[in-house]
């Protein structure tokens, strides 16, 4: 069956690489960028800019009339109570070390911070060096041969000493739904503050903030087909209040005189200097463009899309999936083939996948493998681009064997 996407034509990046003779198949690294986001972006530089909370001119009002406008977008897209639930940030992995140094405060020596065997390294160090510092207990969660959490092991390893968990909800190498539902309410039952890194999760659909009943969700703006350099740390309003800044300056200050400074509230106060004014606004228009969209063929697409992959991936001779992926990306090694062969190769056929470690070292080694290629699908790829890889891979493994 082919399987057509009618929202590929929203995409001029696409075109573009097509045209190139390429077929973008990594989009769990970085998505393409849709018209909507591109006018956005445009009509921001084009239409007079200024700085945002600083001035009382007529730019800067538009401005920052615009940049709170999208926190209430971002919001309503995460379902979050209330707008000033809402921090931006450079990425998710300045969200998570903003959270490392903010609630660095309340983690002492003897505590443990919890994490599990597949986090992304943004997921990983920030609460690695937060317990070299605090003299705390780095605790890892082991996997099922699923790739998911092992539950049972969860269970005994979060205790009383545990301060923070902080999981990935949807893996970047294994594409396994982390279960979420039953992890955070162990840490609940511990007093111990939650952290979701929403970064693959967000853009499939599973971004009820309220519902999941974390304290702390971080997540990328260009993972969610809008521009690079802005992300997103929504904090519980209360859980919010126990940050402490990690960065000084701007417009994050009330008062300030030589021997002393007093801070606004979050997200204010989380929010030091100049913030990535165009981005936001460009990730309004991004959420704008997908809230548009319906979201169940969205979701069937991807699904289909991601079927036909793990069956062609499977059907060939030496070719191992990772795990048990659930939607949009499959990460997979071949036997006797290098992955960054594999992977030049690939590329030489105009084929964008990823090969290589994934930020997630100690996953590898987990998995006792060096690195694997990854092939991540979005809501613009079709049949014809997985009918292009399937193609490219059976001529590289020809002449890697």
């Amino acid at each position: 069956m082919m399987f057509v996407s009618p929202w590929r034509k929203d995409f001029p990046g696409i075109a573009a690489l097509v045209a190139e003779g390429q077929t973008y198949l990594d989009s769990a690294a970085t998505a393409q960028k849709s018209q909507p986001v591109l006018d956005a972006l445009l009509g921001y530089y084009a239409n007079g800019v200024a700085n945002v909370h600083r001035a009382q001119h007529v730019p800067a009002e538009r401005v920052t009339r615009a940049f709170e406008s999208s926190r209430a977008q971002v919001a309503r897209w995460l379902k979050a109570a209330s707008p000033a639930e809402i921090v931006f940030t450079r990425g998710t992995t300045e969200a998570l070390n903003l959270l490392a140094y903010g609630l660095e405060h309340m983690v002492q020596a003897g505590d443990e911070i919890v994490i599990s065997a597949l986090e992304h390294h943004a997921n990983l160090l920030p609460w690695q060096q937060l317990a070299l510092r605090r003299q705390a207990r780095l605790v890892v969660l082991p996997l099922e041969p699923s790739g998911r959490i092992d539950l049972n092991a969860a269970a005994r390893l979060i205790g009383p000493r545990t301060r923070l968990l902080a999981i990935s909800q949807l893996s970047n190498v294994i594409g396994t739904w982390q279960p979420l539902a039953e992890l955070l309410p162990l840490a609940k039952a511990q007093s111990a503050l939650t952290v979701v890194d929403g970064a693959q999760g967000v853009v499939h659909g599973h971004n009820d903030l309220q519902a999941l009943g974390c304290d702390f969700y971080a997540l990328s703006s260009h993972k969610l087909y809008g521009p690079d350099g802005v992300g997103v740390l929504y904090g519980r309003g209360d859980a919010l209040s126990l940050l402490r800044p990690w960065q000084f300056g701007g417009e994050m200050v009330r008062r300030a005189d030589f021997d002393h400074a007093d801070f606004h509230a979050a997200p204010m106060g989380l929010e030091a200097g100049t913030p990535p004014i165009a981005g936001v606004i460009g990730l309004s228009a991004s959420l704008e463009y997908l809230a548009s969209l319906d979201s169940a063929a969205v979701s069937r697409h991807e699904h289909a899309l991601h079927a036909q992959l793990l069956t062609g991936l499977r059907a060939r001779d030496g070719v191992q999936v990772l795990g048990e992926p659930h939607t949009a990306l499959a990460s997979f090694v071949v036997q006797d083939v290098h992955h960054s062969d594999l992977a030049e190769l690939l590329g030489e056929q105009g084929i964008a996948v990823r090969g290589g470690n994934h930020c997630a070292m100690p996953l590898m080694k987990h998995l006792g493998i060096a690195g694997a290629i990854r092939v991540s699908l979005a809501l613009y790829n079709d049949a014809e681009d997985l009918e292009r890889f399937f193609i490219a891979l059976d001529k590289a493994l020809e002449i890697l064997r």
